[in-house]
């Protein structure tokens, strides 16, 4: 299963709108025989993948997949639980039900009514994180949004002439550039835009093709080859995203905090101190320090060369 998650994980930012599913199948004796992920734009899907590889080696095997097997005809190719029981594996492994109201068990009910044994549950935690960014858009109608800082040890993204380049180094720069191959959509506000021409594409070797869509927060004019937003709550309106990394200045980045539209935050903390300088954010609705706490949780934290990564994760009723 950890293998078929970092396949999931691969396809991530590239899959939308379906999700980025991976799946592995190891035969009788022991051997991976098929290894499969959701393919760009959705289809063909992870178990349809590894299934053409696994070919006749898939009869009796063990099937492992993040997600269970859709179930619902689509123009697009047949369910891939239908392919499972024609395959005829003797188990079939899944992390998560699929809360697609069109599949919702009916993927695993094929199964087992086709004999084939299925067990839950199995990665279900790591299947998870890499499915976020689909699960959120199921669950919140809107992508999984990432909010990205580079920041000084005291908090401040530029200075007070605004000249930001470069706060954090190269190692930090790297992961950023990681994080928006993950992405499907890039965001940035119109004043970054004016101020930096952001090319916001993925500069990391064999990665390059994995450049995002480009998005701009603006009431503004319509700038070529880049998608508008008018307000943050547009986001309601990117059926076809699922992850979104917003990268935009301290107006962006309090537009979407203040709006509670941040799932999660980076900061990339460098160890210098700018003093007086422009600060990361501007009012976001809060009076009383009280009402602050218990909004955000560490979820990660390492060292990338000389800067810190901080990753916060937005608490959200169960």
């Amino acid at each position: 299963m950890a293998e078929a998650v970092r396949l999931g994980e691969a396809a991530r930012g590239r899959s939308a709108p379906n999700p980025n599913v991976g799946c592995v199948i190891v035969s009788g004796k022991g051997e991976i025989v098929g290894r499969g992920s959701t393919a760009a734009g959705g289809r063909p899907h992870a178990e349809a993948v590894a299934l053409a590889q696994a070919g006749s080696k898939a009869r009796g095997s063990t099937v492992y997949a993040t997600l269970e097997p859709c179930a619902h005809e689509s123009p697009r190719g047949p369910a891939c639980s239908d392919l499972l029981v024609e395959a005829r594996p003797s188990r079939v492994v899944i992390a998560l039900k699929d809360p697609d109201p069109r599949v919702l068990g009916r993927g695993i009910q094929k199964l087992r009514e086709a004999d084939i044994d299925v067990k839950m549950g199995v990665g279900r935690k790591a299947a998870r994180e890499s499915l976020s960014g689909w699960l959120t858009r199921l669950e919140l109608g809107r992508p999984r949004i990432t909010l990205k800082l580079a920041l000084s040890i005291d908090g401040k993204i530029a200075l007070p002439s605004g000249e930001s380049k470069w706060i954090t180094g190269e190692d930090a720069r790297k992961h950023v550039h990681l994080e928006r191959a993950h992405s499907d959509m890039i965001l940035v506000g119109r004043g970054t835009y004016q101020a930096d021409a952001p090319r916001l594409d993925v500069r990391l070797p064999g990665l390059e093709d994995w450049s995002p869509r480009r998005a701009l927060l603006t009431r503004g004019d319509a700038v070529a080859g880049w998608e508008i937003l008018s307000n943050p709550a547009d986001v309601y309106r990117l059926h076809d995203v699922n992850d979104l990394l917003v990268e935009g200045g301290s107006a962006t980045a309090t537009a979407f905090l203040e709006a509670d539209l941040v799932d999660r935050i980076l900061i990339y903390r460098a160890p210098i101190i700018v003093g007086e300088g422009k600060s990361s954010f501007g009012y976001v609705g809060l009076d009383a320090i009280a009402d602050a706490h218990g909004l955000w949780r560490p979820s990660d934290g390492r060292r990338l060369g000389v800067d810190r990564l901080e990753v916060y994760e937005r608490v959200r009723g169960a």
